[in-house]
């Protein structure tokens, strides 16, 4: 599947009928955006079965701006409609590689239990569930992918 533009147009469906959504932040001013890009791509064409966006952040400032974004390019995952993962930063190949790994090993029954444990107030804290469940990063927590 080649790579899908977000819109604030199209993105709540792009997320809702695809179960696992990588989206890239990005500007065609940001270097480190340009040098990501053929990263993403054949990680794209490596991952045929996931969906791989990309939010130009300069014509969706609405929509970078609704997931706070600050930094790009910053990457995020979104698995059953859950953003699990968020980062700002160009991943190498091998992170990109390891992360996806990552997200695809999640049990997203044990993630959404622990985002309801936390809603009740039964966590006990402020725990990242995403991060709890294995990943490295949630939305607005940065992690270090791989660690």
């Amino acid at each position: 599947m080649a790579t899908v533009e977000l819109t604030k147009e199209n993105f709540d469906r792009t997320v809702s009928e695809n179960p696992f959504v990588l989206i890239d932040f990005w500007a065609g001013w940001c270097r480190p955006c340009l040098q990501f890009a053929p990263v993403y791509e054949k990680a794209a064409e490596a991952n045929r079965d996931l969906v791989f966006a990309k939010v130009d952040t300069e014509a969706q400032q609405e929509l970078a701006g609704a997931f706070q974004i600050s930094s790009i390019p910053t990457l995020m995952i979104v698995r059953d409609q859950v953003a699990i993962f968020s980062q700002p930063g160009a991943l190498p190949e091998a992170a990109l590689t390891d992360l996806i790994a990552q997200a695809r090993a999640l049990d997203m029954d044990e993630v959404r239990s622990k985002i309801a444990a936390e809603k009740n107030g039964a966590a006990g804290g402020t725990t990242d569930a995403a991060a709890d469940a294995g990943t490295d990063g949630a939305p607005g927590e940065p992690g270090t992918p791989g660690a």
